[in-house]
Parts: structure tokens; sequence; C-alpha cells
């Protein structure tokens, strides 16, 4: 007879898990007393825990006290996509938009429903869109993560919009599946998406893909803007960027 040995778990690495699971469920910073009811920690254990992630950067605590997924585990996720330091080889083509445009300039990358913002530059003016780094939004809020979804095929968005429900943030939010197909589909075939306020209101984007050696989608690009200042005439310098990108990611078209 085999004597099968089973490690045994750790319970502290066990809980640390949960909280995490909890607050990557959330697309905006979550608080203890949610997490707590969440995970069905007590809120002095799962504070206690909450700590120690921070001190480790896999988590980040904001101004009002409440938790999102740290940039330690951006850095470990943007290892999973390449060998190659996408933030490094994006900050100067991000950096030149940037100031040629003068507003503000995101990296995202997906992990599961969510794009999560990975890096951004901002210009030197009193009025711009501030995307907080470590911050999470739905797919189908986004430009880039419309662009993935198309990607993905019609299976796949049936899917996430079952999972999510497709929740609206604003009026313009597109929270029939018919109408998230459409735009999907526009997007993947003319190369870029756009947000029209329905992450926000007043905020308008444009986004496109980064891609990788092997041709997968290693990340988006995009721009975030007031709607009244969003210029048609970005989508191409913004395409330009990403192609320019995707070569030193590796990517070879066609």
């Amino acid at each position: 007879m085999t004597d099968t040995k089973i490690e045994p778990r750790i319970q502290v690495i066990d809980r640390a898990a949960l909280l995490m699971d909890a607050i990557g469920r959330y697309s905006k910073p979550v608080k203890l007393k949610a997490l707590s009811a969440e995970t069905g920690l007590a809120p002095s254990t799962a504070y206690r825990i909450l700590q120690s992630l921070i001190s480790n950067r896999f988590v980040e605590r904001d101004s009002s006290g409440d938790y999102r997924l740290g940039q330690r585990l951006l850095q470990l996720s943007n290892r999973l996509h390449s060998d190659i330091d996408l933030r490094a080889v994006s900050l100067p083509y991000m950096q030149e938009l940037c100031d040629r445009l003068g507003e503000t300039i995101n990296l995202t990358i997906r992990e599961g429903d969510v794009v999560i913002y990975f890096e951004k530059v901002t210009p030197n003016r009193m009025m711009h869109v501030n995307q907080i780094v470590g911050s999470r939004a739905p797919l189908h809020v986004t430009a880039v993560g419309k662009l993935m979804l198309g990607l993905a095929g019609e299976e796949e968005i049936e899917s996430y919009a079952r999972r999510t429900n497709l929740p609206a943030y604003t009026r313009n939010t597109l929270s029939s599946l018919e109408k998230l197909e459409e735009a999907c589909f526009i997007g993947v075939r003319q190369g870029y998406a756009l947000d029209n306020e329905e992450a926000e209101i007043g905020v308008g984007c444009i986004g496109v893909l980064l891609f990788e050696k092997s041709g997968n989608v290693s990340a988006g690009l995009s721009i975030s803007a007031p709607i009244e200042r969003r210029k048609d005439e970005w989508i191409g310098e913004l395409k330009k960027a990403g192609e320019a990108i995707s070569r030193h990611l590796g990517y070879q078209p066609g």
C-alpha cells in the first residue's frame, strides 16, 4: 500500500489568497468590511493579513482606507506576458504621445474579466483624466477591453456577458449583448475602439492593442481625455505608437 503524504495547508497563506481573490473581484478599491464579509474572516484577522500583504506590495491601501491589488502583482503579471519589459518598451512612446497630444496615456493588461491600469503618463496641465495605476475596469466599459473581447470571438463575448450581467456604470454603458458584440467586432475590424463615456461621464477614450512575438495580445494602449477634447486625428497616432511597441515586443504582422 502506497503511503501518500498530503502536505499540510498553511492557514495564513490560504487566507491571504482568499483576500486577494476577493479584492480582484472588484473593479474599484474595496473596504475592509466588504472583504471581511466576502471571505468570512474577522475584520481584525483580515486587517492583520492585509497589512502584511501591503508590506510585501501585493496589496495597496488608498487615502480613503480602501484596498486594491498592488504593484508587485502587476509586475508578476507582466513577466507572464513577455520576457521583454513591457513597461520599459512602452514608456518612451507613451511619453511622446502625452507630450504631443497633451492627454493621459494608459497601458493596461487583462486579468480575467477586467483590465488593470498597469502604467500611465499624464500631461503637465491642471485639467486631465487621472487613471490610478493598479485600478481595474470591466472589459465592456473600456476601449481596449472591447478589442480584447472582440478578438476572443462571439462565444467569449457571450460567456463574459453571462458571467458579469454587463452592469451599467453610466447611461452610455453597453449593457446589451447585441450592442456589445457590434462594438467589439467593429473595433477589431478598424484596429481601434472607443469608450464614449461608458465608464465615466465626461471621459472618452481611444484604445488599441499591443501584440507580442507569439501573436497574442500583450496589453492595451489608450488615450483618456475629457470627451469634448477628444479628437479623431489621434487615432492614427495611437495606432502608429501601438504598432511600434508591438514590433519592439517581437511581433511581426502577417
